[in-house]
C-alpha cells in the first residue's frame, strides 16, 4: 500500500513538473513570436513609409507635411496594437499559472482525500468523507472558475485599453479638423 501511495505522489509530481515546464517553454515561444512579429512590422512599417515619403515627395513636394502627419498616426496606431499584444500576453501568463497553481492544489486535496479513504473503518465514514470531500472541491472548482472568468474579463479589458485609446484620438482629431 505504502508503496502505490509513493508511486502515485511521484507520479503527481512528475505530471506538475512536466506541466509546469510546458507552460513555461510555451511562454517563451509566444513571446519570441510576438517579439518577432513587433520587430518585424516595425521594420517593414519604416521601409514603408520611408519609402512612400520619397515617391510622395518626388510627385507632390508640398505632400510632405500631410504624408508626416500619417506616418505619426500609423506609428502610434501600430504602437497601440504593439502595447495591447504585451498586454495580451502577460495576461494570459498569469492566467496559465493560476490553472497551474490550481491543478496542483487539487492534485494535492485527492491525495490527501485518497488517504483519508484508505484509513476509513466504516462503509458509513467513507460515504461522509466521500461526500464532504466532493462538496468541498465542488465549490472550490466554482470558485476558481469565478477567479479565472473575472483574470479573462481583466485581460480582455486591458488589452482593448491602448486600442481604444487610439481610436478616441482618431475620432477627437477627425471631428477637430471637420
Amino acid at each position: 500500500m505504502s508503496n502505490t501511495k509513493t508511486e502515485t505522489k511521484k507520479a503527481i509530481s512528475d505530471m506538475e513538473a512536466k506541466t509546469e515546464a510546458t507552460i513555461k517553454e510555451t511562454q517563451k515561444t509566444v513571446k519570441k513570436s510576438v517579439d518577432a512579429s513587433v520587430d518585424a512590422m516595425t521594420q517593414g512599417y519604416d521601409k514603408f513609409v520611408t519609402a512612400s515619403r520619397e515617391q510622395l515627395e518626388k510627385v507632390m513636394p508640398d505632400a510632405g507635411k500631410n504624408f508626416d502627419e500619417a506616418a505619426k498616426a500609423g506609428k502610434a496606431n501600430m504602437d497601440a496594437w504593439v502595447k495591447a499584444n504585451e498586454i495580451l500576453v502577460k495576461g494570459m501568463e498569469k492566467i496559465g499559472q493560476e490553472v497551474t497553481d490550481f491543478s496542483k492544489s487539487a492534485s494535492e486535496t485527492q491525495m490527501d482525500a485518497a488517504k483519508k479513504l484508505m484509513a476509513v473503518k466504516t462503509v458509513q465514514e467513507a460515504v461522509e468523507l466521500q461526500t464532504g470531500w466532493a462538496r468541498k472541491y465542488f465549490d472550490t472548482v466554482m470558485s476558481e472558475t469565478s477567479k479565472i472568468s473575472e483574470m479573462y474579463v481583466k485581460v480582455a479589458n486591458e488589452t482593448v485599453e491602448p486600442i481604444q485609446a487610439r481610436v478616441s484620438a482618431t475620432v477627437s482629431k477627425v471631428s477637430k479638423a471637420a
